[in-house]
């Protein structure tokens, strides 16, 4: 069981959805806390794949390097920190509903704190999700369903 867990449908096609939702340029569109977002790889992205995304968390930027554990277009990912104090796993699942016009979105989420990543975690991380979260979840619906 995740720490985080949320569901959206959105008015696009799962096709659509996958696209932007897989694609880490979009992170700083969607995601709040995400400053910038980029691969470490070139080519397709696959298990293994790595992307380094700069997060603010609390009133410092902090980089981390996340790494697609999970990777099955179009259905599911996940990623999962391999580095820094904070190690977030976060799983994306996208699931074709209305006969395929629209797409249910599932995302859960969940951390591992390593040295003052335990003292941050509680304190400063999980409370920042707990109001990121739902923020992001509107956003994300908004980016896709009022953009071509």
């Amino acid at each position: 069981m995740s720490a985080f867990h949320e569901e959206i449908d959105v008015d696009r096609t799962p096709e659509d959805v996958w696209a932007y939702v897989i694609d880490p340029s979009h992170m700083p569109e969607w995601q709040l806390s995400a400053v910038s977002a980029e691969r470490l790889d070139e080519g397709p992205l696959h298990t293994g794949s790595q992307v380094r995304v700069t997060r603010r968390i609390g009133r410092r930027e902090m980089p981390m390097t996340m790494e697609y554990t999970e990777y099955d277009p179009p259905h599911s990912f996940t990623v999962r920190g391999v580095d820094g104090p904070i190690r977030g796993e976060f799983h994306g699942a996208v699931e074709s509903i209305d006969d395929g016009r629209r797409s249910r979105v599932t995302m859960d989420l969940d951390f591992e704190g390593h040295g003052l990543g335990k003292v941050l975690l509680p304190l400063v991380v999980r409370p920042q999700v707990r109001k990121e979260l739902p923020r992001n979840e509107r956003l994300l619906k908004d980016r896709l369903e009022h953009t071509s």
